[in-house]
């Protein structure tokens, strides 16, 4: 008999723990892992009105997207979720002649990166280094001053932390930005 939790109650939290576009180079990878391309990442914040932004890399972008949570411990630590069937509407734009690392995304109140690989200390590379680019290209910082921005102020959350490849999600206010002056061009 399986054990349960009786009495208590949560609140739903409904988030999308898999979506992602083709990997590069032809790969055919399983989406129980994760990386540049998006894929199995289990992060609590891809939830209702986020804006993603995925690197493409194949024609048509293949876009995939499933694993419903009703609701999530941060990393997923027991490799689920409660999982739920859902209905998801979202829309596809393309912003042409734009190169990013990694996914990206923006709530109403951050800016936030993901970084899927493996040891986590090379998840966090690649969110802070993604998130970076993001400040220096598109919101016009200086190098000095993401890091400095980012020394003081980042934020880290856990996103899958049992499949092949982990995910960390490194984010800054935006607050922050618009009290520097800095706005981005699309």
């Amino acid at each position: 008999q399986p054990e349960t939790l009786p009495g208590l109650q949560l609140p739903l939290c409904p988030m999308v723990g898999c979506f992602g576009v083709a990997p590069p180079r032809g790969q055919a990878i399983s989406t129980a892992t994760s990386s540049t391309y998006g894929g199995n990442m289990d992060y609590r914040g891809f939830v209702e009105g986020v804006t993603v932004y995925l690197p493409v890399e194949a024609p048509g972008a293949l876009f995939f997207l499933g694993d419903g949570h009703a609701i999530q411990g941060e990393g997923e630590i027991v490799g689920t979720g409660v999982e739920i069937s859902f209905d998801v509407t979202f829309s596809v734009d393309l912003i042409k002649d734009k190169q990013i690392g990694w996914p990206r995304a923006e709530n109403e109140t951050h800016l936030l990166v993901a970084g899927n690989a493996r040891p986590l200390d090379q998840c966090v590379e690649h969110a802070t280094s993604e998130l970076v680019r993001w400040l220096e290209e598109d919101y016009g910082l200086s190098a000095q001053t993401a890091h400095s921005l980012l020394g003081q102020c980042v934020e880290y959350d856990m996103g899958n932390v049992f499949d092949p490849a982990y995910t960390m999600v490194c984010k800054i206010e935006k607050a922050l930005l618009e009290q520097l002056g800095a706005k981005r061009d699309y």
